[in-house]
């Protein structure tokens, strides 16, 4: 019984530090997309932050907007055209990122 109890922490001891290199090999491995997973999540930031800037100021975005028609009509329609394409495409991918979580949970 001693014998078999001592073959089990042999082996937990072996798995511990199995697992331990394979972290470490894991770490090493995931290094470069640290730096891309950082700057994404500074664009977020970026993007929340002016969302939050805007939000708070509807009136300069009407009168951006307006100035925008009346200065330029064709552009402000190409701008609008982009950033309702910009819009729908960022819904649709909140959409299809909240329902993949929620599958995996």
């Amino acid at each position: 019984m001693d014998k078999r109890l001592a073959e089990l922490h042999h082996t937990q001891a072996q798995l511990i530090e199995r697992i331990s290199s394979q972290r470490v090999v894991l770490a090493n491995q995931l290094a470069p997309l640290q730096k891309i997973a950082a700057a994404g999540s500074r664009a977020v930031g970026l993007l929340q932050g002016l969302t939050l800037y805007f939000r708070n100021r509807p009136l300069l975005v009407l009168v951006a907007a307006a100035a925008l028609v009346l200065l330029k009509p064709k552009r402000a329609w190409r701008w609008a055209k982009r950033g309702w394409l910009v819009w729908r495409t960022l819904r649709t991918w909140r959409s299809l990122a909240t329902k993949i979580l929620h599958q995996v949970r």
